[in-house]
C-alpha cells in the first residue's frame, strides 16, 4: 500500500454550519464536485470532505455518533476496483479489522472500510475524482 492520503472525510452534525465555517473563517472555496450530501475542498495534494454524519455512518456501516469509531475518516483513493479488493484482502491477511467488505457504494464509488487499533476508519475507495 502506497504511503498517500487522498482525502480526509469529517462527519459533521450540520453540513451547512460546517461548510460556512470553512468558507467564511478559512476562506476556502468549495470544489465543483460538492453536492447536497457532501462538500469538498481541494487542499495541497488531497481533498477535505464534509459529510452529514448520518450519511457517513451509513456509508461506513457504523454509528459514528455513539460508537468507538471516530467521525473522521481517512481515505485512500485506489486506482481501480481491483486495487480496492486486493488491498482489503492484504489488510485482512495482516489481521486488520475489516469494517465493510468492498462493494458498490453511493455516488458511483466502490469502497471498503478498515479500522486502525485506535478506531480510526480508513475508506479504501475507487472513485474518479474530477
Amino acid at each position: 500500500m502506497d504511503q498517500r492520503l487522498t482525502m480526509l472525510s469529517i462527519g459533521v452534525k450540520d453540513l451547512d454550519i460546517a461548510t460556512d465555517f470553512y468558507e467564511t473563517k478559512f476562506e476556502w472555496r468549495k470544489h465543483k464536485s460538492s453536492n447536497k450530501n457532501a462538500v469538498f475542498f481541494k487542499l495541497n495534494g488531497f481533498m477535505l470532505s464534509l459529510y452529514q454524519i448520518d450519511e457517513l455512518s451509513e456509508d461506513a456501516t457504523v454509528d459514528l455518533k455513539s460508537s468507538r469509531y471516530n467521525s473522521v475518516v481517512l481515505v485512500y483513493n485506489a486506482e481501480s476496483k481491483k486495487e480496492v479488493d486486493e488491498l482489503t484482502a492484504t489488510l485482512r491477511d495482516r489481521r486488520v479489522t475489516i469494517i465493510k467488505e468492498p462493494e458498490k457504494a453511493s455516488r458511483g464509488r466502490y469502497s471498503s472500510y478498515v479500522a486502525d487499533p485506535e478506531g480510526n476508519l480508513w475508506e479504501i475507495v475507487y472513485n474518479r475524482l474530477p
